[in-house]
């Protein structure tokens, strides 16, 4: 048997007298990737940072190839070959490439930086790696994937035995995951040994040879991936059995609610028209760059759109006007909540305070008591788990941080509700909260367009679903296309332009995309 590269034995971490790991014992293989799991909080995030030496443990040790790691040292870790590419990535956007690489490691020549030579074995160790990149472009002008690409390199470069990977296509897109797989696997071939932190039960399947589970800061699962079922995973991580991940879907009414005609949004090759009814849920898939974010913003007003109407429960809505879009009753929860969904330095009433201000001022007072009890029913109606409406929103989980984002338009009348990847970054718990929320709004009248690139949250919520490509519907899939097993193969038919009509009954728009 093959001794282990790396092992922690009896981990213990508290803050605050709060315990976040209770005696975790872990050990990692040369050549092995093990996927680190549970729900936001489980203690994953503490764990690698102690191994990486940015926290001391309370208890407990860790050993690299049998040599004890000194406590809370990072130079101690990088020394015996620990490194850790963190979710939110270190890279000096304003430097090259190859000057990330040597970054603290520069080749010189005399007095002189030797750039001729970095350039040089940057291209050379990119070429290893198969990675197409300048070494002397601008990191900045990078995409999320290739920058993260360009740090695991980097880790590799200086002799990284033990890599962990930190939600590492959290914030790429599924082009640039194959470019981030094929790394990961050419470091496995070379004998390293990674940790690779996922909430995606499909990521699991697709890189791990093994999967660990956290839960409250204790270790529930340890197994070979070929040995255990996501079922297993799921109910290590949350802790009961979740007998269904999407609850049943209420019955949509009669009335139209929201009517798209004609909407020409900028950069899309045609215009849109689609309607949803009160109480139905209507998923927007497609390939990355297809237009979905686009068309819900454009439909929000957020987004210029050049020609087309926009009506709600048959009153048209100004384009290229949000505040118009507000008050007919429409919400836009956005696909990046720290970017563009919350403020998270602010706490959680502020941040419910803003789509809405305008009702909880008088003469530019805010009216206190009624914009707590607002909030505070707002929140307590998706059940937020918070320490208070004081709490600030970045110190929330990740499920959480999304109630609020959706929560903060609940403090008023919502007849369409507009969803950008509503559970991306969510872990599974979380998940199944979060579309039981969605289905409860549904079922008291609203509208929901949601635009989603997991496909069996597509299948899971709809009523129905349009295919996107090019900024346009080339495709709508009803009920009983959604429930056929090969509905995944014909949205991305539809979704390359291959031409394949969906499975089951078609429907009128499916004979016009056809036609």
């Amino acid at each position: 048997m093959t001794a282990p590269l790396l092992e922690c034995t009896g981990l213990t971490k508290s803050f605050g007298g709060v315990p976040v790991l209770e005696g975790v014992n872990l050990s990692l293989a040369p050549g092995t990737v093990t996927a680190l799991a549970g729900e936001n909080g489980a203690g994953k995030s503490t764990l690698m940072k102690i191994i990486s030496g940015q926290y001391s443990a309370d208890t407990g040790t860790v050993a690299v190839n049998g040599e004890l790691l000194a406590s809370g040292n990072t130079r101690d870790a990088v020394r015996h070959g620990v490194a850790i590419v963190p979710q939110e990535l270190a890279s000096i956007e304003d430097l090259t490439v190859y000057e990330n690489l040597f970054v603290g490691r520069e080749l010189t020549r005399g007095p002189f930086l030797n750039r001729r030579a970095m350039i040089e074995e940057a291209m050379q160790t990119l070429a290893v790696f198969d990675v197409a990149i300048s070494p002397t472009a601008r990191i900045g002008s990078l995409p999320v994937g290739l920058r993260q690409i360009v740090e695991i390199v980097k880790a590799a470069r200086t002799g990284a035995r033990v890599l962990m990977l930190d939600e590492p296509t959290s914030a790429i897109s599924e082009r640039e995951v194959e470019g981030l797989y094929r790394i990961v696997r050419r470091l496995r071939d070379r004998g390293v040994a990674m940790v690779y932190t996922t909430h995606k039960m499909a990521e699991i399947r697709a890189i791990a040879d093994r999967v660990v589970v956290l839960r409250d800061g204790g270790l529930i699962l340890d197994e070979g991936i070929d040995d255990v079922s996501d079922d297993d995973i799921v109910t290590a991580m949350i802790g009961r059995e979740l007998e269904a991940l999407f609850p049943q879907r209420p019955q949509p009414g009669d009335e139209t609610v929201l009517e798209v005609t004609g909407l020409q949004v900028e950069g899309a090759s045609g215009p849109v028209s689609f309607t949803v009814k009160a109480g139905e849920i209507v998923g927007l898939a497609g390939l990355v760059g297809a237009g979905r974010t686009e068309l819900l913003e454009a439909v929000f007003g957020a987004r210029h759109s050049s020609a087309g109407t926009v009506t709600v429960r048959g009153r048209r809505v100004p384009r290229n006007q949000p505040a118009a879009a507000i008050t007919a009753g429409m919400a836009m929860v956005p696909e990046d909540r720290k970017l563009a969904g919350a403020v998270l330095s602010m706490s959680v009433l502020d941040n419910a305070t803003l789509p809405r201000m305008g009702s909880f001022s008088v003469a530019g007072w805010l009216r206190g008591k009624t914009r707590n009890a607002a909030v505070a029913e707002a929140m307590s109606s998706v059940r937020l788990r918070s320490r208070g409406l004081g709490q600030e929103v970045g110190t929330l989980s990740g499920g959480n941080q999304q109630k609020v984002v959706l929560a903060r338009w609940l403090t008023g009348r919502v007849n369409v509700l507009l969803l950008d990847e509503p559970t991306r970054g969510v872990d599974v718990g979380a998940r199944s909260e979060i579309y039981r929320i969605i289905t409860e709004l549904a079922a008291e009248g609203m509208a929901v367009l949601m635009a989603s690139s997991d496909m069996p949250e597509v299948v899971g919520l709809s009523h129905r679903a349009f295919v996107m490509r090019a900024g346009q519907l080339v495709g709508e899939l009803d009920r009983d296309a959604l429930d056929h097993p090969a509905v995944q193969e014909s949205v991305f038919r539809l979704a390359t332009a291959l031409d394949a009509a969906p499975p089951g009954p078609s429907t009128e728009h499916d004979q016009e995309a056809a036609s």
